[in-house]
């Protein structure tokens, strides 16, 4: 018997058993648990307010770009 589960960190899979025939061949079905702490860090991820967004500064530099040059021989076409 070969089984083998790929983690991405030791010790996050346990209790691996073998379980079943998956039909007519001679593979099996798997099972094991995930194990992994319930951690209540907190996070420092900051939701931004796009209503409040200045696009000025955005449309200046895209304003800058030679899109004739830049989209040459690429299949675009002005509208």
């Amino acid at each position: 018997m070969l089984d083998i589960v790929l983690t991405s960190k030791e010790g996050l899979v346990g209790n691996v058993k073998r379980k079943g025939s998956l039909g007519c061949c001679d593979h099996e079905m798997m099972g094991f648990k995930i194990l992994s702490a319930v951690s209540r860090a907190h996070s420092k991820l900051t939701a931004l307010d796009i209503s409040r967004a200045d696009f000025g500064l955005f449309r200046d530099l895209l304003s800058r770009v030679p899109w004739e040059k830049s989209l040459e021989r690429r299949g675009a076409q002005e509208i």
